[in-house]
């Protein structure tokens, strides 16, 4: 429109009326988008480092999705060992039960016996030893038992088949002590005859039971598996923390299957004596001490977690609010500078048509 030629006053409020309308425009687009800075052209500094601090919270907001992954495979292992722990305490109180149980027979032969001079014979399983005797030795029960205990040979043959023979209560009594299967004995003296099997197969009932838990224990450290990731069995997990992941945690699996925790399936054998019972109570119980070092070091890598996840949500939400600082408009302000703008644009309107008065006149003329 330069060939049309316009009074001073009429151009310089045509020009003011121009920069009321740009920044009406501006204006509009801060109140529409809620942000004063759109683009570099607004304000490049504070446009960069806002989408800088934007970026970086979009990242962290990433690594929050595989800190609550990792919370839930350390929960889905600390579940597996607290319902192992109830297992092997299970197996414990099995392995006491099996413990206690021992076969007892007793002599019913009563107190009193004919005196006599010749031989006891003895009959332990398949072998048979001779005690010698004679009425001067022997004049009743308790020193007949301690004659045929103190035999060299049927001692030996006693502690062997794990069978303890004693005087108690005025008979002749023998006791399965050490869980020996089925062991038979018999004595014979005159009018004297005793004879008994110490039969321990209720063992084989716990045996039973405890390989049934063991099974159980192999099966949970099976099943306690989080995404494919199963801490019970050795897998290790690395759990990022930061962006550049310069800051992560790696929590080291292990195996907590039966065989890691030092325990195995048992035969009647293993039990046949109460050592053999023993030394399982002793696994068992070292077992426990593991399962509980484990599920310490398990809670500490929970929190630690747990914590670096609280962190970094509260650190998205710092970033966050430190561009919206840089970026984000005072709606108060610009709708306060809305009302100026348009105040501002209706008196250029009226000062505009005020200066082509002058020019409208010249019409007159005419």
């Amino acid at each position: 429109m330069s060939d049309i030629s316009l009074t001073a006053s009429m151009r310089t409020n045509l020009l003011s009326l121009q920069n009321t309308q740009s920044l009406m425009d501006q204006t509009q687009e801060r109140l529409s988008t809620g942000k004063k800075v759109n683009s570099a052209i607004d304000n490049p500094s504070s446009y960069y480092t806002a989408q800088s601090l934007s970026n970086r919270a979009s990242d962290l907001d990433s690594l929050l999705d595989s800190m609550g992954q990792g919370i839930q495979t350390i929960k889905a292992a600390n579940e597996g060992i607290e319902a192992i722990t109830s297992f092997v305490q299970q197996a414990k109180a099995v392995a006491n039960t099996a413990r206690d149980t021992s076969g007892v027979a007793e002599a019913k032969s009563g107190t009193t016996f004919t005196k006599f001079d010749g031989d006891v014979s003895v009959t332990i399983g398949n072998e048979t030893y001779t005690v010698a005797v004679n009425s001067t030795d022997q004049s009743d029960m308790q020193k007949l038992t301690e004659k045929i205990k103190g035999d060299t040979k049927v001692s030996a043959a006693l502690t062997a088949t794990g069978l303890t023979l004693n005087y108690d209560g005025g008979v002749m009594k023998v006791t399965g002590t050490d869980g020996k299967d089925k062991v038979s004995i018999s004595i014979k003296a005159n009018d004297l005859s005793f004879s008994a099997t110490i039969d321990t197969d209720s063992r084989a009932t716990s045996v039973d039971q405890f390989n049934q838990i063991v099974d159980q224990i192999n099966q949970l450290a099976n099943d306690s598996s989080y995404k494919g990731v199963n801490l019970l069995k050795g897998d290790d997990l690395k759990v990022i923390f930061n962006e550049d992941r310069s800051s992560y945690i790696e929590v080291k699996g292990t195996d907590l299957t039966a065989a890691g925790l030092g325990l195995k399936e048992i035969t009647n054998a293993d039990w046949g004596t109460n050592q053999g019972v023993d030394d399982t109570i002793t696994a068992i119980e070292a077992a426990v001490t593991r399962l509980r070092d484990v599920a310490s070091e398990f809670g500490n890598n929970y929190s630690i977690v747990q914590t670096r996840q609280d962190f970094t949500e509260n650190l998205i939400n710092v970033l966050e609010e430190g561009a919206d600082d840089l970026t984000l408009a005072d709606m108060n302000e610009e709708s306060a500078n809305m009302l100026a703008l348009q105040t501002r644009q209706q008196l250029g309107i009226n000062s505009l048509s005020l200066a082509s008065q002058a020019a409208q006149s010249v019409l007159q003329l005419f």
